[in-house]
């Protein structure tokens, strides 16, 4: 985004299951690009219990799951083959920093989630002030 980049496709083949944080992120994301205008956020190869995670936090509205009329449609195959895995990140690693904030954009998605994450924003306000 930093270099003027408004369009990301994320691939979503190979995942299975996305947690709460990682949704957050991906809200945060979406939410920074439609504050700069134009940009778009797309999630390919999404599987029916991935989908219906992002639908169940209001994230449809911020992301466009599997578009049928994008242009990189057509080109997700040859895509594919040119990608490396990335390093997986140590899930401990992460701040409370981090994790509060991305399950704040998921507040911000959909006024319904602050309910659904109401326990875990506490706890993490917490960890996040001791340090």
């Amino acid at each position: 985004m930093e270099g003027g980049d408004t369009n990301f496709v994320i691939d979503l083949l190979d995942c299975p299951a996305m947690d709460s944080t990682f949704m957050g992120t991906l809200a945060g994301l979406a939410m920074r690009l439609a504050r700069i205008g134009g940009g778009r956020m797309h999630l390919n190869g999404v599987c029916e219990r991935n989908r219906q995670s992002l639908e169940d936090l209001g994230l449809e509205k911020l992301l466009e799951i599997d578009p049928d009329d994008s242009a990189w449609q057509g080109h997700v195959h040859d895509v594919r083959k040119a990608l490396s895995p990335l390093r997986e990140r140590d899930p401990e690693g992460l701040d409370a920093a981090h994790l509060l904030e991305a399950h704040r954009k998921l507040c911000e998605a959909q006024e319904a989630n602050t309910e659904k994450f109401e326990a875990v924003l506490d706890a993490l306000e917490k960890k996040a002030e001791e340090g």
